[in-house]
């Protein structure tokens, strides 16, 4: 029978598809790789997959600019190929979540280069004494204006130039979405992953961002010298019609049974992860990012417990709001590198990815996995001369951007004919054919652990409570349900620690009932 709370403690499967698996030797992943591995992400145990976008576009930031909402990029396949592909999850028994970007488009989107369609963007003349409409700054560097002349006006883009906002104040932009939406969902897509759903509307009086208070930290997870973090972000997103608009949504969404998981990037991330969550009127989780930020991170108990404590005291009740969690995407340095104790930024230790899975699935909330964390893949060092990530351009050399997360996933030890991303020799060493053979890899592990894992009640609806061990290194909780509790111990160092009678080893972990040898 259907369960339409299926994504409540599930584990979803992130793929970024130009790097999954390349199946025509153009260097860059398609459709038909993800039906032809969708075996082996179904023995990983997990429940559905997230694949970030594959709709037609110019690829100026690599899919997250639409030119066509309702059709497959040739790079990528066919309308027929992603048919295929959902139906072979389906008969897997995985279910699909699709990533739309309903805030912005190309700007070689139809609507863009329509006149008539003008009004379906957001344009403003400059001030009187010629200066900028206002002082918004784009997330990957610059203002947030771009000049055109065939109006003699400036459009924002709350990202690259090439990625114009859409104008919800406009209804028909809003029906167009919500149909953009009852277009997939008639194929039989299960959710969406929504992009920058709070930057759907904007300020319509274009008022001045206030000055950033110092105790908010930074805006994105570049900790450098970046304008976006200069200002507290009021007016430009996470406007309060975003969630009238969203009311619409979940209608159409319970329509079909679907599901959706917001991605909410603001300066109060909590209170607007609960907000955006709270009852059923809205979406039906939230991708907290919280997990996820800076270029590099130490890892701590604090680092894990307070997101989870400060979501549940906003929250309340334990059901009235669901997160979501996840250490590494494709916006983000993998945690395997990030977090990893007196690391280059690069490095790998495959005792601390395994502990990293294994603390990922106990969590409270839905997890997201991202490709390659099941092979323990770490960051990748990508030369400043083949860089393609335009915000890794603007931020180089203090960070090389996103792409040494992107790099294409090693199923072998021997490199492709061609890849988008040169593809580090760490990555090979890593590969998912020899860890098919080592009994103690990482695949190995994570497959163990998630298939025990879909036997714990406990960790995939459980309530959480939280133990003090006095030692930052440490982290311990109990995962409850009226008759279940697992005692899940993590130890974050590279040095043994000791906790009552429970001995851990470096990076060790210790979960009532399972067996990780």
């Amino acid at each position: 029978m259907f369960d339409p709370d299926w994504w409540r403690g599930a584990v979803i499967y992130q793929i970024y598809p130009r790097s999954f698996l390349d199946t025509n030797s153009s260097g860059i992943g398609d459709l038909s790789g993800i039906t032809q591995k969708l075996p082996y992400i179904a023995e990983l145990g997990v429940d559905g997959i997230w694949i970030s976008p594959f709709f037609k576009s110019p690829m100026k930031d690599f899919g997250y600019d639409v030119s066509d909402y309702r059709d497959i990029d040739p790079m990528f396949g066919t309308l027929a190929d992603f048919d295929a592909l959902l139906a072979k999850a389906h008969e897997l028994g995985l279910k699909i979540i699709i990533d739309l970007v309903l805030s912005h488009t190309s700007n070689q989107h139809p609507w863009f280069l329509d006149p008539d369609k003008k009004d379906w963007y957001v344009w403003a003349t400059e001030k009187p004494d010629g200066q900028l409409p206002n002082n918004w700054v784009s997330v990957f560097g610059g203002v947030a204006w771009e000049w055109d002349n065939r109006y003699g006006q400036y459009y924002l883009h709350n990202f690259l130039k090439e990625q114009p906002d859409l104008n919800y104040h406009n209804p028909e932009v809003q029906e167009e979405a919500l149909n953009i939406c009852r277009f997939w969902l008639e194929r039989g897509v299960d959710g969406f992953r929504l992009d920058v759903i709070n930057f759907l509307f904007h300020d319509e009086e274009l008022r001045d961002n206030p000055p950033r208070a110092p105790e908010l930290g930074a805006a994105t997870q570049f900790e450098g010298q970046d304008p976006y973090s200069t200002q507290t972000h009021i007016f430009d997103k996470s406007r309060p019609e975003n969630l009238v608009f969203l009311t619409r949504l979940r209608k159409l969404l319970d329509e079909y049974g679907a599901m959706s998981v917001g991605e909410i990037g603001d300066d109060h991330p909590y209170e607007r992860s609960h907000e955006y969550t709270a009852g059923d009127k809205y979406l039906h989780t939230a991708y907290n990012t919280h997990m996820m930020g800076g270029t590099r991170k130490h890892l701590s108990a604090s680092t894990i417990r307070e997101p989870i404590e400060e979501f549940r005291k906003l929250s309340g009740e334990a059901e009235a709001s669901w997160p979501s969690w996840a250490f590494s995407n494709h916006d983000v340095v993998r945690a395997a590198s990030r977090w990893l104790p007196d690391s280059d930024g690069f490095s790998h230790d495959p005792d601390f990815s395994k502990m990293l899975i294994a603390l990922l699935g106990c969590l409270y909330g839905t997890v997201f996995l991202y490709q390659g964390e099941e092979l323990g893949l770490p960051e990748a060092h990508i030369p400043f001369e083949a860089i393609k990530d335009p915000w890794g351009i603007h931020t180089w050399p203090e960070w090389q951007g996103r792409d040494g997360c992107r790099t294409p996933i090693p199923w072998s030890a021997i490199p492709p004919s061609k890849s988008w991303l040169p593809m580090p020799e760490e990555h090979f060493r890593l590969n998912a054919e020899d860890q098919e053979k080592q009994a103690g890899s990482v695949l190995h592990f994570t497959r163990a652990f998630l298939k025990w894992r879909k036997e714990q009640i406990a960790l995939w609806r459980g309530d959480i409570r939280f133990i003090d061990t006095n030692d930052d290194h440490l982290l311990a909780f109990e995962r409850t349900t009226d008759d279940k509790t697992v005692l899940c111990m993590f130890n974050f160092s590279a040095d043994e620690k000791t906790y009552g009678d429970i001995t851990l080893a470096p990076f060790g972990f210790h979960l009532d009932g399972f067996n990780a040898n």
